[in-house]
């Protein structure tokens, strides 16, 4: 609405660019990426802000024409979304909403607006579907055609010569008739995974400055005086080569962070991974009040909570992660912020670029621009941090860009663009008390046109040479040399200065999957854990951290580099009872007063903080034993394996490799669930497994052998059966999760167990052997 200090009515918020990530469609099916598109198109914030950058790592023709089905959606669906305000502005989750779809709505023709797009979203769904086939019968005509064309020119040359066979590269086309530039189906030169050119399309062009209403014209849905813009979206797919480390998802972060300064420059990022959407439309306008907010220009990022939908009932796994969601995340809150977890994040564009916060000379007697030392610095911060560039230590200074190039590449057009959005970003200047404010309606301006030559400029970045000698995944951009380059990258910016906050929201602002199949979370927790123990033995040990960081927030980043290592102690802790049944000690030698009053403090010390954790944070108590339960079983096996990997790297400089989870449902397309029962073999069930086999072993060694013994000692009994029981209890989901359903159990498993269980009880025969013929298995000795 049109205001003294803002007279056009046109909006004073700032510019957001919405970056996704993808990189394979067959374990990321290009259907949930178009459903995480189309709700990011449909969100509640002005159109002429909003950019959706959609990052193919892959570089495949799939992700390509799904991404343009969903643009030729979106001309129907975000109309439709803003005409009835519908929630969630997912397709897919909003047709699948048990609720009462009429509920609260209005308009009387919501009905039959509903059924025409709920018909257009199911063609949708089969045209996406039916995508691989076309690409591939497409290719198959067009090589044909390429063949018999081939043919018939060399009969020409030759008439009475026999024909020689001719071998034609089989390429992947487009549907113009063009050979696609990206990765091919049959893989060759030039046009595989590792190496292909790089990719810019413009799927949808920045949406004019003014409103554009809808006419009746339209037999599907009536849009009159509904806004039919539709914001900026755009498909890239940065340039890979052979010889060059391409740093993985946060080398493909940065290409969009450099691609999105020349073609838009929102001055916020927010980041989503592919099958995240946003739940809560009106999620971006609730965390830029927190950056608009007085104070907000020292704030790096929003980081919002993860909630997931497809998780069971029972959330066996614990995949929710409730308690690191609404216990650790909200404590770290009080602190310098929340830790930056991958997904659901709103950044600043300049905390991204490596910036000091403003004013921070005010509050830390850290180093200046460049190197340039003070006097009360921590001897321990490493040099590497205490070149950051700064902001300026006054609203009036400029920013220093002398080394612009060195820092950020040969492209000026991305160095222009960093004060401009550094300016865009400052909060506005209503109030005498906001500092390094901005005056009101100085963003209401409409932005500069997209030309050929700036789409150009934006291809150019995106190469593989570009980030040669800068600061790029150094000091500028994600940060690169860890698997959980997320969690660095937050580091760095805490480590400067920034501040961080969590936002928890009333509506969900974002929802996603996770797995639900026991190897997949392994797996998943295993890369997590691995990034950890990188972290501890890298520069970004918050022992090093400098005097910026608070000593609390230094601690909590210490224990994220610290909490793989535990793993050692627990696998202790579970054998200990195993060991005391076998050898018919007790843990302790006599049960005293002294013990048992030591003993019931400390379990009564323990509960009470679980249950003060709980009460504080809303947890259920269901969650809260959940998480306790997967805590042993990931400690037990994908824990230990990443000390071990970690260890190997670290000494003998073994690269780390994982592969993508896959998002895909199981087998089973009539059980939501299916996954959860799908029984997939690796390593790392081996400790959990040798764990149970010996707490079970070892409870029917005690239990026989204070029934045969003379004089029964129950007590000794009855305490190392009830700790070994407590481990068996905490691996029960682990157990559960082994025997499949409807004997899907592989045999590996049983073999497994059951070498396990001759083993041990060889092991155990030969260690003590029985004496005498009077004895359990009579006169048998191990030979």
């Amino acid at each position: 609405m049109p205001t003294p200090g803002n007279p056009t009515g046109k909006s004073d918020l700032p510019g957001v660019d919405i970056f996704v990530s993808t990189a394979d469609p067959e374990k990321e099916p290009p259907l949930v990426t178009a459903n995480t598109i189309l709700s990011i198109l449909a969100a509640d914030y002005p159109v002429e802000k909003l950019a959706c950058y959609v990052s193919d790592d892959g570089g495949a023709l799939l992700t390509f024409e799904a991404m343009a089905e969903a643009a030729s959606f979106a001309n129907l669906w975000v109309p439709f979304c803003r005409k009835h305000g519908i929630e969630p502005r997912n397709p897919d989750s909003y047709f699948s909403l048990k609720k009462d779809p009429y509920k609260n709505k209005v308009l009387s023709d919501f009905v039959k607006d509903r059924r025409r797009v709920k018909r257009e979203y199911d063609e949708f769904k089969v045209r996406i579907n039916g995508l691989p086939d076309s690409i591939r019968r497409r290719s198959d005509a067009y090589h044909a055609r390429e063949e018999l064309k081939a043919m018939k020119e060399q009969r020409q040359k030759r008439d009475d010569e026999p024909l020689e066979i001719i071998k034609i590269k089989k390429a992947t086309w487009m549907a113009d008739g063009t050979h696609w530039p990206g990765t091919w189906l049959t893989t060759d030169s030039e046009h595989s995974k590792g190496d292909h050119a790089g990719i810019i399309q413009v799927m949808l062009k920045p949406p004019s400055d003014e409103p554009l209403n809808g006419t009746s014209e339209d037999s599907r849905v009536d849009l009159n005086d509904v806004d039919i813009r539709l914001p900026m979206l755009v498909y890239v797919s940065r340039e890979k080569r052979p010889g060059y480390d391409h740093n993985k998802k946060a080398g493909a972060m940065n290409a969009l962070v450099r691609a999105s300064a020349i073609m838009s420059n929102g001055a916020f990022i927010l980041n989503l991974d592919c099958d995240h959407y946003i739940y809560n439309s009106q999620a971006m306008r609730e965390g830029m009040c927190f950056m608009m907010d007085r104070g907000g220009d020292r704030l790096c990022y929003v980081q919002f909570p993860q909630r997931f939908e497809g998780i069971d009932p029972s959330d066996r796994y614990a995949n929710r992660n409730t308690v690191f969601f609404d216990g650790n995340m909200r404590a770290l809150d009080g602190l310098q912020g929340p830790v930056y977890v991958g997904t659901g994040c709103l950044f600043r564009r300049v905390a991204l670029y490596g910036f000091d916060p403003p004013r921070s000379k005010e509050r830390s007697s850290g180093f200046c621009c460049f190197g340039r030392k003070r006097k009360n610095h921590s001897a321990i911060a490493s040099a590497e941090e205490n070149r950051a560039l700064r902001m300026g230590d006054s609203d009036d200074e400029e920013m220093n860009l002398s080394l612009a190039p060195k820092m950020f590449g040969n492209s000026n057009q991305l160095i222009d663009s960093i004060p401009v959005a550094e300016f865009q970003g400052r909060p506005l200047a209503d109030h005498p008390s906001v500092k390094n404010g901005r005056p009101p309606g100085a963003l209401t301006i409409p932005r500069d046109l997209l030309d050929a030559s700036t789409v150009a400029e934006a291809i150019s970045v995106i190469s593989c040479w570009y980030e040669d000698k800068t600061e790029w995944g150094q000091r500028v951009g994600w940060i690169y040399g860890s698997v959980t380059e997320d969690v660095v990258t937050g580091y760095r910016m805490h480590n400067r200065g920034w501040k961080s906050v969590y936002c928890v929201t009333k509506r969900d602002a974002f929802r996603g999957t996770a797995p639900i199949n026991l190897t997949d979370r392994l797996h998943q927790v295993l890369r997590w854990a691995t990034g950890s123990v990188e972290i501890f033995f890298s520069r970004n040990n918050a022992i090093l951290a400098s005097s910026r960081m608070k000593i609390l927030q230094r601690i909590a980043y210490l224990n994220v580099g610290i909490y793989p290592f535990t793993s050692i102690f627990l696998i202790v802790y579970c054998f200990l009872p195993a060991l005391s049944l076998f050898s018919g000690q007790f843990i302790v030698q006599t049960l005293d007063v002294t013990f048992l009053v030591y003993l019931l403090l400390i379990t009564i010390t323990l509960c009470g903080l679980a249950v003060l954790e709980v009460k504080w944070s809303g947890i259920e108590l269901e969650e809260w034993w959940r998480n306790e339960q997967f805590w042993l079983i990931g400690g037990t096996s994908a824990h230990l394996a990443a000390v071990f990997q970690g260890l190997l790297k670290v000494v003998a400089g073994v690269e780390i490799s994982f592969t993508l989870t896959s998002k895909s449902g199981g087998d089973d397309d009539e059980d939501e669930f299916a996954d959860l029962y799908i029984v997939k073999w690796t390593s790392l069930m081996i400790p959990p497994i040798v764990i149970m086999m010996v707490n079970l072993i070892a409870i029917a060694v005690g239990l026989s052998r204070t029934i045969y013994s003379v004089i029964p000692q129950w007590s000794r009994l009855l305490g190392g059966v009830f700790f070994s029981f407590w481990v068996l209890v905490h691996l029960y989901p682990f157990a559960k999760g082994l025997m499949g359903r409807r004997g899907r159990t592989p045999t590996i498993v049983f073999v497994w167990s059951g070498l396990i269980a001759i083993i041990i009880s060889l092991l155990w025969v030969a260690i003590n052997p029985p004496q005498g013929s009077n004895q359990i298995g009579g006169s048998f000795q191990f030979p």
